[in-house]
């Protein structure tokens, strides 16, 4: 690594309810580990978004979640940095804050900032809860190893125009819930998704590719790996048996 990365923990006040702050952690720690500079942020609700090179919004309930994208919104610092190239992180009500709208505890929709094309609405049938597998499209920018999470949503988000194309499809859990079979959202370097875990600790090659998209330089993770693979395939069930020795 080159030069300095500011990394900013978005609203951990409002949207720290599931952990998703760790995001934050994974991404400094790595970056800490090629060298330079890290600064790791926490950006509270009631002072001014400060300048970062990547922001990670995390999950939330119903209220915070309101008052988290109004915040944004005035804000505007958010928007603006997305558009000068900051690598925005955003998981659960995060990536419903950074779509266009969201339900609001009453179900009415509530204007998001509008980094992605996706609307989310109230699901209609049980909340999604569980462990999720996905798989990413390859020749994507964002072309990943199998990810996993645990998602806990009730929002059902529907992807609109071509620039935004979903993170991954779902071979083992909901994921957006719109029908579509996919999970989450990426446009440019605005990445929305369901998963926690926090996502990053889970899925270290997700937490490097916004790195390079931040930094670039490529990094070493076989150890992270084999404990990713012995989680997914804990919960897949496609452990294999050792042969017995003859």
């Amino acid at each position: 690594m080159t030069r300095s990365v500011r990394i900013a923990v978005v609203y951990p006040d409002l949207l720290g309810t599931y952990g998703d702050g760790g995001n934050g952690a994974i991404l400094a720690r790595r970056a800490g580990w090629r060298g330079g500079t890290v600064e790791l942020l926490a950006a509270p609700s009631d002072a001014a978004l400060p300048e970062a090179d990547i922001y990670c919004l995390g999950g939330g309930e119903d209220g915070p979640q309101v008052r988290a994208a109004r915040s944004l919104i005035d804000d505007g610092t958010l928007a603006r940095r997305a558009a000068d190239g900051a690598v925005v992180l955003a998981v659960c009500a995060g990536y419903q804050i950074v779509g266009t709208s969201f339900p609001a505890a009453d179900g009415s929709p509530h204007e998001g900032v509008g980094l992605l094309d996706v609307v989310t609405t109230k699901g209609l049938g049980a909340r999604a809860v569980g462990e999720v597998v996905a798989e990413t499209e390859a020749g994507t920018s964002h072309a990943l190893p199998i990810l996993t999470g645990f998602e806990n949503h009730g929002g059902q988000s529907t992807l609109g125009s071509p620039d935004t194309v979903p993170l991954a499809h779902v071979t083992h859990g909901v994921g957006n819930g719109d029908g579509s079979g996919t999970e989450g959202a990426v446009k440019g370097r605005v990445i929305g998704t369901y998963l926690h875990g926090p996502v990053l600790a889970r899925n270290p090659a997700l937490a490097d590719l916004v790195l390079a998209w931040a930094l670039g330089d490529d990094l070493d993770d076989s150890a992270a790996e084999a404990l990713r693979r012995e989680r997914l395939e804990a919960t897949t069930g496609r452990r294999r048996r050792r042969r017995r020795p003859r």
